[in-house]
């Protein structure tokens, strides 16, 4: 019953709203999009808050491995490594903030990854996620 909600929701807020939503176990984000290099580098930086229904979604190119850092991150993040089939392949959870510029610890996908989500922090672990789940993306448009 839970996934036919999330399906009802996310077929309404496309039809409804130009803000991009994504499902992961049955639970609906609504996400902003990075998808060039200067969006990609900025992230959530300096970001004082982030919804609890929000987060990051990062398109790159290639499937190849990531890593990300939390350079001037102010908020703790779940940081979720998807492959271009959306199964989720590699996780850091519970992610730190970090204000010491260049000297911010990388946090590699530990697979070939494709995309990144970044969550509150807490936010895997609460839903239940769990490596192999997929990532729905409805009509959004991946190039």
């Amino acid at each position: 019953m839970r996934w036919l909600l999330a399906l009802w929701v996310l077929g309404s807020a496309a039809c409804t709203t130009s803000t991009p939503v994504v499902v992961l176990r049955d639970h609906v984000f609504r996400v902003e999009i990075a998808d060039d290099e200067a969006e990609r580098t900025r992230g959530l930086m300096y970001r004082e808050h982030l919804d609890a229904d929000a987060g990051m979604l990062f398109l790159f190119e290639r499937q190849e491995p990531q890593a990300f850092w939390m350079k001037n991150t102010r908020i703790p993040l779940d940081i979720l490594y998807f492959d271009q089939s959306w199964s989720l392949v590699g996780w850091s959870l519970n992610t730190p903030p970090c204000s010491l510029g260049n000297q911010c610890p990388s946090y590699p996908s530990g697979a070939p990854a494709r995309y990144v989500l970044e969550l509150n922090a807490g936010t895997a672990s609460s839903i239940g996620a769990q490596l192999g789940d997929k990532l729905d993306v409805g009509a959004l448009k991946i190039d």
